[in-house]
């Protein structure tokens, strides 16, 4: 058995001395080994050789068994982190290039942004939850606007139905996970940001720890259980929130952060409709260009916010009717005793009792 390591050790450095790929080095110990294996079932018992390489073959046998176990572990896991997130992230950068410049000069010379906005936006990293209808629109402006790092979780695929209102899909993709489609997409439109698709169901095991690496959220889900699993990390995380909803004609948009003195999600909706009152858009259906509306107004809140300029959404509710042409403005505060927030937004905002 010792001659058999000696002899794959000798074969490795060889290998290592000559520059041998770490392929044909493995590949090389694997004939090795095979040559042993052989050895021991074609020999008769107590051959010399058999003897000298450890008597049985139901050794090397578990030895390689134990070597596949080892292999197909990390490659399986290789392949798990190369789908959760895209490997190719670009190295740092100092200064916008020349390409950036032209790219983002229309920003740069508005006031409100200029140079320090544009790079606060190059540094920013925004989580979109959803690659429907609401994302779509709210993914192409924060890749155009030059959003540094924006991840993308969804678990659905592009369907036919999608596109009729989905408009960063095409119908070459139909059957693609809907956030490969969209990085492929938003990586064509734009070379100079990270993408990192996450094709799976956001829960709330993993929301947490996802919404940890990034600075602000967007939400574009269309069902209750996941707006409640976004606003509970959120707030857990002291993540300002841009959140958004459709319903035929009309939708809905606001930018939350308890931890600046406003509501948080859960305050201006604590309890849920009734089912009957809110069909599905596949039952109630929905204006086409209705998500590119409120999915631009999402990507524009959430630029504001990174940058700093003008008046957000925070603490009011934007309610945009497509059919009457008419755009209305609620204001909405804190609710006491909220089972999410606990009312923080009183409190940050100096009005607690």
């Amino acid at each position: 058995m010792i001659l058999v390591g000696v002899m794959a050790a000798t074969l490795w450095g060889i290998g290592a001395l000559t520059g041998a790929p770490r392929q044909a080095r493995l590949y090389m110990i694997g004939l090795l080994m095979t040559g042993v294996i052989a050895g021991h079932l074609l020999l008769p018992d107590g051959h010399p050789l058999r003897m000298a390489t450890g008597g049985e073959a139901a050794l090397w046998l578990l030895i390689l068994a134990g070597g596949a176990l080892v292999w197909g572990y990390g490659w399986g896991l290789r392949r798990l982190k190369a789908r959760a997130a895209p490997a190719d992230t670009p190295a740092p950068r100092k200064g916008f290039s020349e390409t950036e410049l032209t790219r983002y000069a229309r920003h740069i010379t508005l006031r409100e942004i200029g140079g320090p906005g544009q790079g606060a936006l190059r540094r920013a990293k925004v989580l979109v939850v959803g690659a429907g209808g609401l994302g779509c629109p709210a993914l192409t402006y924060l890749a155009a606007s030059g959003t540094g790092t924006i991840g993308v979780i969804d678990d659905d695929t592009v369907d036919l139905s999608n596109l009729g209102r989905q408009v960063l899909f095409d119908e070459a993709q139909i059957g693609m996970p809907k956030v490969h489609a969209a990085a492929q997409k938003l990586r064509a439109q734009n070379p100079h940001v990270e993408i990192r698709p996450y094709a799976r169901r956001l829960t709330a095991a993993i929301a947490e720890e996802l919404f940890a690496d990034y600075d602000l959220i967007l939400d574009g889900t269309d069902n209750f259980d996941t707006r409640d699993i976004v606003n509970a990390a959120a707030v857990a995380g002291a993540k300002p929130l841009v959140a958004a909803a459709l319903t035929q004609w009309e939708g809905q948009v606001s930018l939350y952060e308890p931890a600046r003195g406003t509501p948080c999600w859960a305050c201006v909706f604590p309890e849920r409709p009734d089912a009957a009152l809110i069909p599905s858009c596949a039952e109630a259906g929905v204006l086409s260009p209705l998500p590119g509306i409120v999915g631009a107004i999402m990507a524009a809140e959430a630029v504001k916010r990174l940058t700093g300029a003008g008046e957000t959404l925070a603490g009011r509710l934007m309610i945009h009717d497509t059919l009457y042409a008419e755009t209305r403005i609620i204001g909405i505060k804190p609710r006491k005793g909220c089972a999410v927030c606990g009312g923080r937004g009183l409190e940050a905002a100096g009005t607690a009792p």
